[in-house]
């Protein structure tokens, strides 16, 4: 049977890594084999895109989008462990981060319409069977973000982080017609968001879902 794929996003803080691993190991005590993942991813590309948010390549907002884009088809597409293939071999692959971030990071410079655009072959090759929002306010990410890490990215400040949710939603209402997206608030403990997570995510498991 083909696996199921699902997205987790959020912006910066939003605690969605800690989620993704609760995720996993819940579908696996389920009899659900996994695969997790992350954008940027850890190849030649993501690596290069890693240097850029950190800020150790200075590089256009209009060169970083279609750099994104490049790391994903790869992600999908590449012969070790690409998701396209992973999803045909029956697994339940779990991503943190997919083309919902590139629509709103990049979309905070450039228009929105043209980043879904550049993301379109991504979206055609593999479309998430959900996409699960992690919603936060950029205050509460930002206090997360100081308590966490030492160093701080690019697209890491109060400013950034309010336009970057703004454009998160805009683009749900945008490709709402394509597209399943759950918006889950993240604001509570985690027992309690993973509760809500897991809820959501049992829904799409079944044989018909």
């Amino acid at each position: 049977m083909r696996g199921r794929f699902f997205a987790l996003e959020g912006i910066d803080g939003s605690g969605k890594s800690t989620q993704l691993e609760l995720l996993a190991r819940r579908l696996e005590q389920a009899g659900f084999p996994c695969l997790t993942t992350c954008e940027p991813t850890a190849g030649p590309i993501g690596s290069l895109l890693r240097q850029v948010l950190t800020g150790q390549i200075p590089c256009d907002s209009r060169v970083v989008a279609p750099l994104f884009t490049a790391d994903r088809l790869d992600h999908l597409l590449n012969g070790e462990n690409g998701l396209c293939r992973a999803v045909e071999r029956g697994l339940t692959v779990l991503s943190d981060r997919y083309y919902f971030s590139s629509y709103a990071y990049q979309s905070v410079d450039l228009p929105l319409e043209w980043v879904i655009e550049v993301n379109r072959p991504c979206a055609q090759l593999l479309r998430p069977t959900a996409t699960v929002f992690i919603d936060v306010s950029p205050e509460l990410a930002l206090a997360r973000i100081a308590q966490n890490r030492e160093r701080t990215e690019l697209f890491e400040t109060e400013d950034r982080l309010t336009r970057t949710r703004e454009q998160y939603l805009k683009a749900f209402e945008l490709e709402k017609d394509r597209e399943q997206v759950v918006l889950i608030p993240g604001d509570r403990d985690v027992e309690t968001i993973a509760s809500d997570i897991w809820s959501t995510i049992s829904t799409f498991l079944s044989p018909g879902a």
